[in-house]
């Protein structure tokens, strides 16, 4: 059989040899055009792509031929990942050919804030040679602390090469344990005592909604007086305005900045201060980078057309399992995982060690395994830089040293069928979600902890942990209504009269971090998450 590879992309010369000399391919380079994208993918078997092409269900009907979708990058955003699947069609990206240029321009960031390379350079090109050496004094990386906010395949890269120049290494990863380290010179500390001890700080996180603003005004507060911060992971993980007050009021020497909120940077208060070294997104944006990753996605291509080796794969379908009648069990899964995500952040700033699950009834019971991927796909996800798919969430699990058990005892709910998932952190803290289908289709949560709460999941939630007393409802309505927010539906539970109570409420759009805060800071409210389904 012949196959046609569609590549809509650049790629270099050699990697593209490699498809010529593939007796059974034939290709066709067109550029990332819409027109160019609808003829040629009629007939073609894999597309190579970057995330410029965007690949919806309505494009991929018109490519019945279609068997691999290969991303060059990390992100697949724009491809219908889902509906993929469902036609059997791989999905498969680059998420390691980044990390080597990405830390070799965080050190990079490094040494020119430590040397003043900018400030020094202009002065020499404008004749300036000052010969008071004191005015152009730097500092040097030998014998400081970095202090690596995430230590995943950037942050690892980044810590390896701060060993090299004698530093000491702290990171703060809440979904890396201290066992799961390759390198034991690396010390897994708390966020507050890595801003605290660190005279640089590096963020390699991802851009989620549980790290928007991350670094804001109050943990950079808390930094070490005459630090230096650096970002070349995502632009939205830091507050740019937070980050200029610190800079102009001296708490901060200097930042170092290849991403921003707002891309290109126009509006960026960050854009002019003289101690801010800038590098326009291009830490990935190497000879060898594009080589690499090239090579790389055209031999993953080629391995899965031919049946060889799937590497990468963001959608393997579990084995043995209809992918139509497991896909409610998995949508259950996963939103049982993403309220426990946001719940431990809620109630434990810990960890998390053990993940449990339990399966009740012939229905649930038979699909453990696939409610299992599902819930760590649903827990790990928000905190990824990396797409979390039902093929590497057990591993993505394992490498962070989650536990992962069978349990008996953990549901007490009146329903046949139902699967409870309990988490246990770093401080002893648990916390049990239960839910069970609707209908065989819909997911319903029954149980959070000793709660009956008894509701649908909805796309915008706000879960308030708050005192059993009178006038709460209100207080909560008028304060929303206040703002502007309207309640969609509402769900309370109590474990006993004048105890604690939870409350679950559906929103008709996103909470606000303002809003969230005003609530917070009522006497009344032990504490408020916002969650995103």
């Amino acid at each position: 059989m012949r196959y046609k590879v569609f590549v809509a992309t650049e790629l270099t010369a050699f990697s593209l040899s490699l498809l010529e000399q593939s007796e059974d391919i034939e290709w066709v380079v067109s550029a990332p055009k819409t027109r160019a994208v609808l003829q040629h993918i009629t007939d073609a078997h894999a597309i190579i792509a970057r995330d410029d092409v965007e690949l919806p269900q309505d494009t991929l009907e018109l490519a019945p031929a279609l068997k691999v979708i290969g991303r060059v990058g990390t992100g697949i955003t724009g491809i219908d990942v889902d509906y993929a699947t469902r036609r059997g069609i791989i999905v498969t990206h680059t998420p390691d050919s980044t990390a080597v240029p990405a830390a070799e321009l965080t050190l990079l960031h490094m040494l020119a804030l430590c040397r003043r390379l900018p400030t020094v350079h202009h002065a020499v090109q404008d004749g300036w040679w000052l010969f008071d050496r004191q005015q152009q004094v730097g500092s040097q990386l030998h014998r400081k602390t970095v202090g690596l906010i995430g230590l995943g395949r950037v942050g690892k890269q980044v810590a390896q090469r701060c060993l090299a120049f004698g530093m000491t290494v702290l990171a703060y990863d809440p979904y890396l344990s201290p066992e799961s380290l390759a390198d034991l010179r690396v010390t897994m500390v708390s966020l507050e005592e890595l801003l605290a001890r660190s005279d640089f700080i590096s963020l390699h996180v991802p851009a989620t909604s549980g790290t928007q603003h991350l670094l804001n005004a109050e943990r950079i507060a808390k930094i070490k007086q005459g630090a230096r911060v650096i970002n070349t992971s995502a632009g939205t993980v830091w507050d740019e305005h937070a980050l200029a007050d610190a800079l102009k009021q001296g708490k901060l020497a200097g930042v170092g900045v290849d991403v921003y909120t707002q891309e290109p940077p126009y509006n960026s208060p960050l854009i002019g201060l003289a101690n801010v070294v800038h590098t326009p997104h291009i830490g990935d944006n190497t000879l060898e980078a594009n080589q690499d990753i090239s090579v790389q996605i055209v031999q993953q291509v080629l391995d899965a057309l031919h049946g060889v080796d799937y590497r990468n794969v963001v959608n393997m379908p579990l084995m043995g399992f209809n992918y139509e009648d497991t896909k409610p069990y998995l949508h259950l899964g996963e939103q049982i995982g993403r309220l426990q995500y946001a719940l431990h952040h809620a109630v434990s700033p810990t960890r998390i060690q053990q993940v449990g699950i339990e399966c009740r009834g012939e229905e649930m019971s038979d699909m453990i395994k696939p409610l299992m991927v599902a819930m760590l796909k649903g827990l790990l996800e928000p905190v990824m830089s990396q797409p979390v798919s039902y093929v590497n969430a057990p591993i993505l699990a394992e490498e962070r040293g989650l536990q992962v058990t069978q349990k008996k005892g953990l549901s007490h709910s009146a329903f046949n069928n139902v699967v409870s998932c309990q988490i246990i952190c770093d401080d002893g803290k648990e916390l049990v979600i239960s839910g069970t289908l609707l209908d065989q289709r819909e997911p319903y949560i029954t149980r959070i902890d000793d709660y009956i709460l008894n509701f649908v999941p909805q796309t915008h939630m706000l879960i308030l942990g708050s005192y059993d007393q009178p006038g709460v409802i209100g207080r909560v309505g008028t304060l929303l209504a206040n703002e502007g927010l309207n309640i969609a539906s509402w769900y309370t539970g109590r474990v006993k009269p004048g105890g604690n109570t939870l409350t679950i409420l559906s929103l008709d759009e996103p909470i606000s971090d303002p809003i969230l805060d005003l609530l917070t800071a009522q006497e009344f409210i032990r504490h408020a998450t916002r969650v995103e389904l």
